[in-house]
């Protein structure tokens, strides 16, 4: 019973502190501001582009695609079925899609497909105008990049790095990560792959994401328990002890009655 009561008590310590940071980090979510804790001050709201299209494979496969239901000026485009004729032989699509990028059109070819974007997918990126294969360098990348920021800093860095990454932790593909001087520090990130803009982020950003990892323990003791979310192995086992912390003391609980240490 001197057992069931010390771990008890230490438990009793480990719940309260867990829960104080709990209803701490509650409050600041309550008190901060939403649109600098977004990250996005700077960045410029995208507007979806007219000659996005998903292209029906069963159709590119089976017989003549109709061109013109893309856009008007589709006749200026290489034919999609051109575009894959040039893919190495065995090499897996699922599905192309006409994109477009810093204004100009690309077919955006996926080879590995995932359930999400953040999840690993693999692409291939084709002028559909010249049919040539196009590498998201450094160039294109911080092209991408201030075509979406509206600030006054300058690009001071760009890196291709592969995950993860801090600012968005669920990312599993390698992106270029493209930092300006301005007053929050504003890194830009760029899927290398295909071109998207994964997202912004800056100084509010980041303080605002301590909070979310203090709050859902995420705090990232070893490689794969930084999850950007709730369901990690820190505070699975945070609930067993919780429970343990229960049991001991349902159990104290009935050997307090039994010795009549309750009365009316």
């Amino acid at each position: 019973m001197k057992l069931i009561k010390s771990l008890h008590k230490w438990l009793s310590i480990l719940v309260a502190l867990q829960c104080f940071i709990w209803l701490s980090s509650a409050l600041f979510f309550n008190l901060m501001d939403s649109s600098k804790a977004s990250g996005n001050q700077y960045r410029i709201a995208s507007v979806p582009s007219k000659n996005t299209h998903p292209l029906n494979m069963q159709s590119l496969n089976s017989q003549a695609l109709n061109t013109q239901a893309l856009n008007d000026e589709q006749d200026k485009f290489i034919e999609p079925r051109q575009v894959l004729s040039k893919l190495e032989k065995g090499e897996k699509v699922y599905s192309i899609k006409l994109i477009t990028l810093l204004n100009k059109p690309y077919y955006l070819i996926n080879h590995k497909k995932a359930l999400y974007k953040h999840l690993y997918n693999q692409h291939s990126l084709v002028d559909a105008v010249t049919a040539e294969q196009v590498i998201i360098d450094q160039g294109f990348a911080n092209s991408i990049a201030l075509s979406s920021y509206k600030g006054s800093g300058d690009i001071v860095s760009s890196t291709k790095k592969s995950p993860p990454f801090d600012d968005f932790s669920k990312e599993e593909n390698t992106l270029w990560v493209i930092k300006l001087n301005d007053e929050v520090s504003t890194s830009i990130y760029v899927d290398a792959n295909s071109g998207r803009l994964v997202g912004h982020s800056n100084d509010d950003k980041r303080f605002a994401d301590f909070f979310f990892m203090l709050h859902f323990m995420d705090y990232g003791l070893w490689e794969t328990s930084k999850t950007g979310g709730f369901n990690n192995g820190i505070i699975i086992l945070l609930g067993m002890l919780m429970l343990i912390f229960c049991l001991t003391g349902f159990i104290w609980v009935i050997e307090l009655a039994r010795k009549g240490g309750y009365s009316i």
